[in-house]
């Protein structure tokens, strides 16, 4: 039989496809079980219109065998089988894919649905072997024929002998080299892995014969070797049942089967859409974090099946930044796939099936915190981090997605409340959310600078986070209420005023500036306290960068060089006040040295570092002498 020629055109989409179309080598054994269920759903199309046909689908199955000795990995199907022109049709004509051709012709939407879209799915198997043969018998055919190929050279067509009807591919398996491990693709436990990964859901049986060991009958401590044909395959996946049949265990099994994570899922969604957009899903929240989930390591992103055959790990355009913690898969029928099945073009369909899985975790979230609040706190714990990353980030585009699902412990509650919570209660002649912001809640308790928002009854949320202020800053109001750090220059309350005040800042303001003076630009300036009551000393801000915000900019691997306008405020009802006015009067060494105190106290009330401690220590050690 003469060997005939692939077309130009396809002998070079050939070469392309096996050099560098997939990235995956093992995407072949996907590629071909795919192609061997559109042949079995043939025969179910088929049987629809021909009264001379039943379908019994029990008969039909996709079978994967080895040989080890002769290198050779055969996969059959009882599927509708090709015949001598299709063979040269489908086969000998690269991209031309006799699946959508008939496809085509038979649209059905009785779950039934052809998977191929390109012919260049069955190439994929050079990227593995040397040699394809394919032996088919078409339906309704008395010949066989057999298709015998090495690659780009070409290929012959000859009849041949086959029993039943269907189709056969057997694959010469490479030898493996140094850099590739062809062996693999002739190991049981390897091929049955790359079938559960891809092709579990696969609606028909996909067997395969597996060895095992038993106790050897009527004989103590002895075994035997057994192989025994199984089904490899789970066929009906889990999203295309009645939510009614399932259980919570059903969900749970399906998270740990699928290794989402090793913890217990926190909540699940079940998603069956049937309108605009067609889609199923199953999506998870976890329990614990990640330990890899705030590293440039994580990655993010769901399962993505079409038509039960997996195409991607993880499709990260399906989920945004800010709900990354969220596991799970997604399956769809209209997908635009590229020639390779593996990557997503950018297509209307995707976009619409991700927004409305953001709107549906949004919705489990809220719906969690309103009626679970032990579990949505939880939650909080784990991954409330990032929310309020994904307020903060894209220019606070986010916003108004997310701030209802922020919580910030309460100095009042003493627990977790939302921004609405705290809205709800607020005094009347309360003009701003106050927020205090340092390393943790006993710090902020013991804060001077909450005294006098504490002492009008007003609440405080207290940010212990170090993206807590800056998501506050990009929210900027709620509810058409500002917010305002406690340690802000003008915390807009109205108070009678202190005579004492009044009257330092009118008599005593020589006795600031040299105090300004004698700390050399640390600060913007020092002036009398209108919100201390019993603590000496604070350092208060101007502007919009507060304190906390420097100490989290200074931190960062940049390192940014940046500082917040401090001003040193001074309690004029407090003893170390006439001190200072003593010192001032007689002793400017003295003014020097108390100056420099109250400043580095003020320092470490902030959490902020001294640049001297050895000085520092020296000064505490001179005043008690």
């Amino acid at each position: 039989m003469a060997q005939k020629q692939f077309k130009a055109e396809s002998k070079r989409l050939l070469e392309m496809m096996i050099n560098s179309i997939y990235t995956q080598k093992e995407i072949f054994l996907r590629e071909l079980i795919s192609n061997a269920s559109d042949a079995i759903d043939k025969i179910y199309y088929k049987a629809l219109t021909d009264d001379s046909l039943t379908f019994d689908k029990d008969n039909y199955f996709i079978k994967v065998s080895i040989d080890p000795a002769n290198r050779t990995l055969t996969l059959s199907d009882t599927g509708i089988g090709m015949t001598e022109q299709e063979l040269e049709n489908n086969l000998g004509v690269i991209a031309k894919s006799g699946s959508l051709a008939f496809k085509k012709e038979n649209e059905s939407k009785d779950g039934h649905n052809i998977i191929g879209q390109f012919g260049v799915g069955f190439y994929s198997a050079f990227m593995v072997a040397d040699e394809l043969t394919v032996i088919s018998k078409a339906l309704g055919s008395d010949q066989a024929y057999k298709w015998v190929s090495k690659g780009a050279d070409g290929y012959i067509i000859e009849p041949c002998e086959k029993d039943s009807i269907g189709t056969e591919i057997t694959m010469k398996i490479k030898e493996s080299t140094e850099d590739e491990q062809y062996d693999e693709y002739l190991e049981t436990y390897r091929l049955r892995s790359i079938i559960k990964k891809y092709s579990d859901f696969i609606r028909y049986p996909i067997k395969m014969d597996i060895n095992g060991s038993r106790p050897k009958e009527g004989a103590d401590n002895e075994f035997e070797e057994y192989t025994e044909e199984q089904t490899v395959n789970s066929m009906v996946p889990i999203w295309r049942k009645n939510k009614n049949e399932l259980t919570e265990d059903d969900y749970n099994n399906f998270y740990m089967e699928k290794r989402y994570g090793f913890d217990k899922p926190l909540k699940h969604l079940h998603i069956s859409a049937d309108g605009a957009v067609v889609y199923n899903a199953i999506l998870f929240v976890p329990e614990n974090t990640p330990f890899d989930y705030y590293s440039k390591e994580f990655e993010k992103g769901l399962e993505l099946y079409s038509n039960g055959v997996l195409i991607m790990d993880k499709s990260a355009d399906l989920l945004p930044d800010y709900f990354s913690f969220v596991k799970g898969m997604v399956d769809s029928e209209n997908l635009s796939l590229n020639i390779s099945r593996e990557l997503l073009q950018h297509d209307r369909q995707l976009q619409l099936i991700a927004k409305n899985i953001k709107n549906k975790i949004k919705s489990l979230l809220q719906s969690t915190l309103k009626d679970d609040r032990e579990s949505y706190e939880k939650f909080y714990k784990a991954f409330g981090r990032q929310l309020k990353y994904g307020v903060y980030s894209d220019y606070g585009q986010n916003k108004d997605v997310l701030q209802d699902l922020l919580l910030f412990y309460s100095s009042k509650e003493k627990k977790l409340v939302t921004l609405d919570e705290y809205v709800s209660r607020m005094a009347e002649d309360q003009k701003y959310i106050y927020y205090a912001a340092g390393e943790s809640i006993d710090r902020l308790d013991k804060l001077p600078q909450t005294e006098l928002v504490a002492d009008k009854g007003y609440e405080i949320l207290y940010l212990t986070d170090d993206i807590d202020e800056f998501a506050l800053k990009t929210i900027d109001t709620y509810k058409e209420k500002s917010f305002k750090s406690v340690s802000s220059g003008d915390l807009g309350i109205e108070q009678e005023e202190d005579k004492n005040v009044t009257e330092a800042e009118e008599k005593d303001k020589e006795l600031f500036e040299q105090m300004a003076e004698l700390l050399g630009g640390k600060v913007k300036k020092v002036k009398a306290s209108k919100r201390l009551k019993s603590h000496p000393v604070c350092l208060s801000s101007e502007g919009e960068l507060s304190i906390e915000m420097e100490k989290i900019l200074k931190a960062m691997p940049n390192g940014q060089d940046v500082q917040a306008d401090k001003v040193l405020e001074i309690n004029v009802n407090h003893e170390v006040y006439q001190s200072l006015k003593a010192a001032q009067a007689g002793d400017k060494e003295k003014l020097a040295l108390y100056t420099s105190l109250l400043y580095n106290q003020a320092l470490l009330i902030e959490g902020l570092p001294i640049s001297d401690p050895v000085e520092f220590t020296n000064n505490i050690c001179k005043v008690m002498l």
